[in-house]
């Protein structure tokens, strides 16, 4: 007889969201339990950010959106034991999370740092940062709100003030700058080595369509 698969998992999964079936949207106000400002930070990993601006802002609903399993499981301990009531995790690929899984006008900020830069020429179309992205952006953010990138990737971040520049929905604002403990651990990372981090933030115009 086959040995049965034991999982060594302890804890069930507490602010991990169940998958969205193929049509549907993410309802804030049902998985948070309540209304309130979103946030939303793309490619969360280890959460260090997410953690501490949850702790520190209770009063604003948190999703952390990541396609890896462990890492979401390993904040979601996290999570539970620091009592953070106001965080969701979505188990989700980026470009479908903004495009299909997020309501429109339900964002009021955006977090995407430190991803993927693709750097070789010809995997330069797999980056997140694109028209597509810049769609799903203006169609989730609410009317005044924000998003704030960073990466330490000089050719791309030049690439991504580019294609935000160029675009009339998004307008450049002061860049945002994390506290001590709200640094993620690749910008922690990056710091220690010396090397310089490009951070750039736009603000979303919602644009009357012409008559």
């Amino acid at each position: 007889m086959a040995r049965e698969r034991v999982s060594n998992r302890q804890f069930p999964d507490a602010y991990i969201l169940p998958p969205l079936s193929p049509e549907a949207r993410l309802d804030p106000a049902t998985a948070f339990g309540r209304q309130a400002p979103l946030e939303v930070d793309i490619g969360c990993g280890r959460g260090r950010f997410l953690l501490a601006r949850a702790t520190t802002n209770p009063g604003v609903n948190f999703l952390g959106v990541d396609q890896l399993l462990i890492r979401l499981r390993k904040l979601d301990r996290r999570a539970v034991e620091a009592g953070l009531a106001n965080i969701r995790l979505l188990r989700s690929e980026a470009i479908e999370t903004i495009t299909t899984r997020i309501p429109a006008g339900a964002v009021d900020t955006c977090y995407v740092f430190f991803p993927d830069p693709w750097p070789k020429r010809r995997h330069h179309g797999r980056r997140l940062v694109s028209p597509a992205f810049l769609d799903g952006l203006d169609c989730i953010l609410a009317p005044a709100g924000v998003v704030h990138l960073a990466t330490d990737h000089a050719d791309y971040f030049a690439a991504i003030q580019g294609i935000l520049d160029r675009d009339s929905r998004f307008v450049r604002i002061a860049p945002f700058q994390p506290t001590e403990a709200e640094e993620t651990d690749f910008g922690l990372i990056f710091r220690a080595q010396g090397l310089a981090v490009g951070r750039c933030s736009y603000a979303h115009r919602k644009l009357t369509p012409a008559t």
